[in-house]
């Protein structure tokens, strides 16, 4: 592999880790700023929400802008805006402005998911799949490392204002790594796509290629699987503590490890995915996620372990779903990956939302069983997709 390529690919994998840190950072910090803001579980699932609200926004914008020059140039606003949304988070306890701060943070985390994700695709096309899992495990470095860190911190009795700020200094070498200066240029670091904007008549062919049955039926999929991965990631630490009465250093344990889990997952299945098939392995993760949350949540306390077991299965959909995806799509990659993305951001926004609301409505223990809906759809959409494939053979 290139020097280039090399340092563009460990660049990739840094955006992954500090997207990782701060999008799960909420969930170990949610029952201080219940406390300490006086909020509602309804006003947490809206703020919760409006991250993804950014996140789908960014996710579309920066397809485009990935077609027109670079992913490295995503990346980049990707770090500032992660810089500048939480550093508002962190300087606030106004609920209109947590809810605009956390918008400005979702417009960080979804240039990094179009432009790691483009740039792992870009510099390796015929092992994307494995790639995508090594990128995904970056992910879950960075959200197992953070419950640990929140923890810890907490402890100390720092407050939840003060842990936030400090996430802001992760995002100062992605900036510097993908800062468009002369060095990087004698580096050769262009995108093919640099050179190459993207003109108006490619929207008809690009809206006919991003809204085929087959494309819906992925949408629908990654929204659902994102709903579900991120309702349980946000409120588990909540609903351990309120529910089965597990202490805080616990419970933040036991986030821990479902992004341990989460992260050997994508490492495992870097290797694996693309020799048993794409749409097998996620068959395989959905079910396993599923019957893992059902025994955890519905059956004896002792077996809460189930809970972070299921981010073991979780693990390799999404960076998968991604591969599947973008071997079908190879022009106008950026902007098909973008609205994908954009979909998975629905899925973040409505799932961690849902919890909240039910929570409200029917207490904790039936807003967190709520996610399992969201898994039933994904199992759905799978198996409408795989039945059009052997249509397709068939015919």
């Amino acid at each position: 592999m290139p020097v280039t390529s090399k340092l563009l690919t460990a660049g990739g994998f840094l955006s992954f880790f500090i997207f990782g840190f701060v999008d799960n950072l909420k969930g170990p910090l949610l029952p201080e700023m219940i406390r300490d803001g006086e909020l509602s579980y309804s006003q947490v699932g809206t703020i919760f929400f409006s991250g993804y609200i950014g996140f789908i926004v960014a996710t579309l914008g920066c397809g485009i802008l990935a077609d027109k020059v670079s992913h490295r140039g995503v990346l980049l606003l990707a770090a500032i805006g992660l810089f500048i949304g939480g550093s508002g988070f962190s300087s606030t306890t106004t609920y209109p402005l947590l809810i605009a701060s956390m918008g400005v943070i979702g417009l960080g985390l979804g240039a990094i998911e179009l432009g790691g994700n483009g740039l792992m695709v870009e510099l390796h096309s015929e092992t994307r799949g494995r790639y995508l899992n090594l990128l995904g495990t970056f992910h879950g470095l960075g959200s197992l490392t953070v419950p640990l860190f929140a923890a810890a911190l907490l402890r100390f009795g720092f407050s939840w204002q003060w842990i936030y700020a400090s996430s802001v200094i992760l995002v100062i070498p992605l900036a510097i790594l993908f800062w468009p200066s002369a060095g990087n240029k004698k580096l050769g670091l262009h995108s093919a796509t640099d050179e190459t904007p993207l003109r108006v008549a490619d929207w008809p062919t690009i809206l006919r290629s991003a809204f085929t049955t087959q494309m819906r039926l992925y949408y629908l999929l990654l929204s659902a699987y994102v709903a579900l991965e991120l309702g349980i990631g946000a409120w588990m630490i909540e609903y351990l503590q309120q529910a089965r009465g597990i202490s805080v250093a616990s419970s933040s344990f036991f986030l821990s490890g479902f992004f341990v889990l989460l992260m050997l997952g994508r490492l495992f299945g870097a290797f694996v995915v693309d020799a048993i098939g794409h749409h097998r392995a996620i068959a395989i993760a959905l079910i396993g996620s599923c019957l893992c949350l059902t025994v955890g949540i519905f059956t004896h306390p002792s077996l809460a372990v189930f809970l972070p077991l299921s981010g073991l299965f979780m693990s390799i959909v999404f960076p998968t779903v991604t591969a599947s995806v973008s071997a079908i799509h190879r022009e106008n990659m950026g902007s098909i990956l973008g609205i994908l993305f954009a979909f998975s951001g629905i899925g973040g926004a409505v799932g961690p939302w849902t919890v909240g609301v039910v929570s409200d409505w029917a207490g904790i223990e039936m807003g967190i069983a709520s996610t399992l809906a969201f898994g039933l759809v994904a199992i759905a959409a799978l198996m409408c997709l795989n039945a059009r494939h052997r249509r397709l053979k068939v015919a």
